[in-house]
């Protein structure tokens, strides 16, 4: 196993346990090279309920009826993904009040070498904030633990939240 993917598979176990510990136990998710170690993680941990969706969308509506069991869901994808949710969002989870968290990269951002993923950086920001969506950046590994607490925060708000994971965090860097 290499370094990075070592290091990555760290990080994975620290996100799921926050989430674990936050009370968290249903996770969709969708396809992000990004993500990669994050999925294979959550296919194997016995704490969480796995589901990959093939639409974003489904995500939201997998995660939103699962509250209607007992506990927020959790969505995890790529930044371009979370933005084709946005109808979804505003229908279904703001005007129902359903909780849930979104786990989305922090596409496009400076470290990004993909130049078609560049849009992401000019709008993601923008489109959070115009739909009022709390949000957390996750750029640095020792801030991991403010995923447990956006969890949270979404239970009490009544409304999803969302918290983007940059490229060197994902991979373990410091």
């Amino acid at each position: 196993m290499t370094e990075v993917a070592s290091n990555a598979d760290s990080v994975s176990r620290l996100i799921a346990d926050g989430l674990h510990e936050a009370g968290a136990n249903l996770v969709a998710s969708l396809p992000d090279n990004w993500i990669a170690p994050l999925i294979r993680h959550f296919e194997q941990d016995q704490r969480f309920r796995h589901v990959p969706v093939n639409r974003e969308e489904s995500a939201v509506g997998l995660c939103s009826g699962a509250f209607f069991t007992g506990k927020p869901g959790v969505a995890l994808m790529g930044a371009s993904g979370f933005m084709t949710c946005i109808y979804a969002i505003t229908k279904i989870n703001f005007t129902y009040q359903i909780p849930m968290l979104f786990l989305i990269t922090l596409r496009g951002a400076p470290g990004d070498s993909a130049r078609f993923h560049v849009s992401n950086g000019l709008y993601l920001r923008s489109v959070i904030d115009s739909i009022n969506i709390p949000a957390v950046f996750i750029e640095k590994q020792d801030d991991l633990g403010e995923i447990g607490r956006a969890y949270r925060h979404a239970i009490v708000l009544g409304r999803p939240t969302v918290v983007a994971l940059g490229r060197d965090v994902l991979r373990g860097a410091r």
